[in-house]
């Protein structure tokens, strides 16, 4: 088994991601079970005031590799993320720790990194993990297939392995506050140059101010049901109205009408918010997959029989058109008060 494992954490904004509270919950009771030290490494900047609240869920030591001194070693200027530059630094950082294990999150970074650390650390991938067990001290890892109809184990004889975790499956874990310990990397030692920048991102363009489902507390989908995207405002209206994110089924953003950044399911967004209320949704297995976790879960659909009411908490059937329109009418007045 591992000697040691080291989590790779995400910020934005000078903020963690909820992500990062699951990789380190998730790598603790790891290192745990099989006895190895644990790490915790990021790449940001303006983190010094967050670092303390890793502790809450069990990192006692973190090692911080400042972005803004990563750019330096760019000639062309500030970036906001290489693939190739972050890679190299969590292979190299790793290496030099002598970790066997290297957990991310299934984020978008999280898959854009895990093959490349793969590639440069000669280790096996486990991607999109939805469950770890320890077993005869090998690392076994669940994930969904074919649409999430079907979960696989796998199993490396390989010591040494990346993984990713779905995000919004495993749960974070609050311990007793520890007192954590930050390490500045130097950047020096990494034998980072400008040819590791081969792709890098400049800037990131936000459309919107729009909540991100992948974050958000309490989620409103649409589905099919709402016949087409002129009447998504009917959907935004009742999200705006309990401060919630907007999200849609896979039928509707193949069909165009909304973006993919709001796709709920296995191939857009794994999500676990308090509130989910589908409208419109029938519930075909790949949307099913993504949202079933959530705390509760309102579907509104005028077929009995659609299936997303199996795993609903509680389900009107009826029209989208009358009762989406008089949910958002009550919760603006309940919620004025």
């Amino acid at each position: 088994m591992a000697n040691k494992i080291l989590a790779f954490i995400e910020s934005k904004d000078g903020k963690f991601k909820n992500s990062a509270f699951e990789v380190i919950s998730e790598a603790l009771k790891i290192s745990k079970e099989s006895g190895s030290e644990l790490e915790v490494l990021t790449i940001g900047s303006g983190l010094e005031s967050e670092i303390n609240e890793l502790s809450v869920y069990g990192a006692k030591k973190i090692k911080l590799v400042d972005l803004n001194l990563l750019n330096k070693k760019y000639s062309g200027g500030e970036i906001r993320y290489s693939p190739s530059a972050y890679a190299k630094v969590i292979s190299e950082i790793a290496k030099s720790a002598g970790a066997n294990i290297i957990i991310l999150s299934a984020t978008s970074l999280g898959k854009d990194l895990a093959g490349r650390i793969a590639v440069k650390t000669d280790s096996a991938v486990y991607n999109d993990c939805i469950d770890i067990n320890i077993s005869d001290g090998k690392l076994t890892a669940s994930r969904p297939v074919y649409a999430g109809k079907s979960i696989i184990d796998i199993k490396s004889p390989s010591e040494k392995i990346v993984m990713t975790l779905r995000p919004n499956v495993f749960k974070p874990v609050k311990t007793e506050n520890n007192t954590i310990e930050t390490e500045n990397t130097d950047i020096e030692n990494l034998g980072i140059n400008e040819s590791d920048f081969s792709t890098v991102v400049t800037d990131v363009i936000v459309s919107n101010e729009k909540l991100d489902v992948a974050e958000a507390d309490k989620i409103v989908s649409g589905g099919r049901g709402l016949r087409g995207p002129e009447n998504f405002n009917l959907i935004e209206e009742l999200a705006e109205s309990i401060g919630a994110a907007t999200g849609a089924s896979r039928a509707v953003v193949d069909a165009g009408w909304r973006p993919h950044s709001e796709q709920v399911g296995q191939t857009g967004k794994t999500v676990s918010p308090s509130l989910y209320i589908a409208c419109g949704i029938s519930g075909a297995i790949q949307h099913l997959a993504g949202m079933s976790s959530s705390k509760c879960i309102v579907a509104i659909n005028k077929d009995k029989d659609a299936p997303i009411f199996q795993i609903a908490d509680y389900g009107i059937v009826g029209d989208v058109f009358e009762i989406v329109p008089s949910l958002t009418e009550e919760f603006k007045k309940v919620l004025s008060n």
